[in-house]
């Protein structure tokens, strides 16, 4: 008997442990629920619901292939171990099948479990899937881990030109193995279940993700080079959920990508181009979490940046958690935060940037509170976003660039519809006035807003100072690559 272990690839299609499992014998597939870990990674209640959700059409799925999907409960993943050898145990299981996940955490349990697993006689297989390239395949010529992330993709398009990775084959539908599934909870306690209205926004399935990317790739691709950054135009995948969750695996959207730009990654439509630059963004955070693990420790990527004189002010970060700023852009996007599960990912900057350089509070505070609330959570790339907004990171934006936040909401949602759909009570400003209601002291009508918590102008001096005055800073270092997002 085989047996597949599912974690962060939910999906039938292109699921390399699963057809692996699959083609080597009888195949039952298990599922561990981890809440005490969930809690300790800090994952959001709308995704562990979301999960749950994939987990119960999966289940559907493989129930066609006569594949049982087994629950089982390891509370936190140092138990994961005994829980699976017991599982092997009772049915006799010859080998276990998973795809690779990332970080320190995920490291050591899969370590442990193939130690325990081999003592007694049980092998272990782990398959690449969530990535194009296995971490450690793409380096410098020295052998280090890139830390630039033109340099990294410039090495990964020659190794798609060379070798594309391919998708892999579904499993067949197996004889029945007398072994019934169990029921997939709808409610893990500890993790309220979200709205129905944050629900529909995300329907499980991988279904659904397909529908997406090929709505994206059909109607949108061709223009996300110059949509992206507008929130208010659907001028994004809407796939990073699925994506988080392995419902759909990142080689299913390269495929479906180069399909739109006759095979073409480097040229042809700039959008398409352009898109496949985020997934190989996506791509360099992961191999940034093996190659430097202190980033899974609340470490900054640059040790020099640990001596910023972050800020303890409480009420400052609680209004900015709750969308009280004053500033109508930072407060609309947490708002969509707060009610979807998700941020559009030009405003992801905009509000860590604010967070971090015009409140100088610690951007540790900031990443945790997101992983708490987006359903497309995930770690390499919530992490890689908060240092590069607050230049402690790889790569990251230099320490003197700080977004205005009324620059980037006249820039970018000019007439103020984002604005206006997240802030109602500014519906009666015109769009000059909805980016700034308190411009000049004067309030527009708007008698619920409230004042900005900061003078920009004031709050941009004190983090240039703070940044300056750092020892050993590494002004080379922090410089953007050519292509760097802006």
């Amino acid at each position: 008997m085989q047996l597949v272990w599912l974690r962060s690839d939910l999906r039938v299609h292109d699921n390399t442990a699963l057809a692996a499992a699959a083609a080597r014998g009888p195949c039952v597939a298990v599922y561990l629920t981890s809440p005490a870990q969930w809690r300790t990674h800090d994952d959001a209640p709308c995704k562990i619901d979301f999960w749950l959700r994939n987990l119960a059409t999966l289940s559907a799925a493989l129930d066609e292939l006569n594949i049982p999907l087994l629950i089982r409960d390891a509370a936190q993943w140092s138990q994961a171990p005994q829980v699976l050898l017991t599982l092997c145990r009772e049915l006799n299981v010859d080998a276990v099948h998973v795809n690779e996940e990332y970080g320190v955490n995920e490291s050591r349990r899969d370590t442990e479990v193939a130690r325990t697993l081999a003592d007694h006689g049980i092998a272990f297989h782990s398959y690449l899937d969530q990535l194009l390239f296995k971490p450690g395949t793409i380096l410098t010529r020295t052998g280090t881990y890139f830390q630039v992330f033109s340099q990294f993709r410039k090495v990964c398009y020659s190794r798609l030109h060379l070798s594309l990775p391919g998708l892999v084959p579904s499993p067949v539908r197996q004889a029945p193995v007398g072994i019934a599934s169990d029921p997939v909870p709808t409610q893990i306690d500890g993790f309220a279940p979200p709205s129905q209205a944050l629900r529909a926004l995300w329907p499980a399935g991988e279904t659904e993700a397909r529908r997406r990317l090929e709505t994206f790739v059909d109607q949108h691709i061709d223009y996300y080079q110059s949509e992206r950054d507008f929130p208010a135009k659907p001028g994004t995948s809407q796939l990073s959920a699925y994506l988080a969750t392995g419902v759909v695996s990142p080689r299913q959207c390269l495929h479906a990508a180069l399909q739109a730009n006759q095979g073409e990654f480097e040229s042809g439509n700039v959008g398409t181009v352009t898109w496949i630059n985020e997934l190989l963004w996506r791509e360099f955070y992961k191999h940034i979490l093996v190659g430097f693990p202190r980033v899974s420790r609340r470490r900054a990527f640059r040790p020099e940046t640990e001596a910023l004189p972050w800020r303890n002010a409480p009420e400052e970060l609680a209004a900015w958690k709750q969308a009280r700023t004053g500033l109508p852009i930072i407060d609309a996007a947490m708002r969509q935060l707060l009610e979807t599960g998700w941020m559009h990912n030009r405003l992801r900057m905009v509000v860590a940037m604010f967070l971090t350089k015009n409140l100088l509070i610690d951007w540790r505070e900031g990443e945790r509170f997101f992983m708490q609330h987006l359903i497309d959570g995930d770690l390499a790339a919530n992490n890689g976003g908060w240092q590069w907004s607050a230049s402690t990171g790889t790569d990251a934006s230099p320490w003197f660039r700080i977004f205005n936040p009324l620059s980037q909401s006249e820039k970018f949602d000019r007439e103020g519809r984002f604005i206006r759909h997240w802030l109602p009570e500014l519906n009666d400003l015109d769009k000059q006035q909805v980016h700034n209601p308190n411009r000049q002291g004067s309030l527009f009508g708007a008698a619920d807003y409230p004042p900005p918590i900061v003078d920009l102008a004031q709050s941009r001096a004190r983090a240039l100072s703070a940044f300056r005055n750092l020892p050993a800073r590494q002004d080379a270092t922090l410089q953007m690559s050519d292509e760097q997002r802006t």
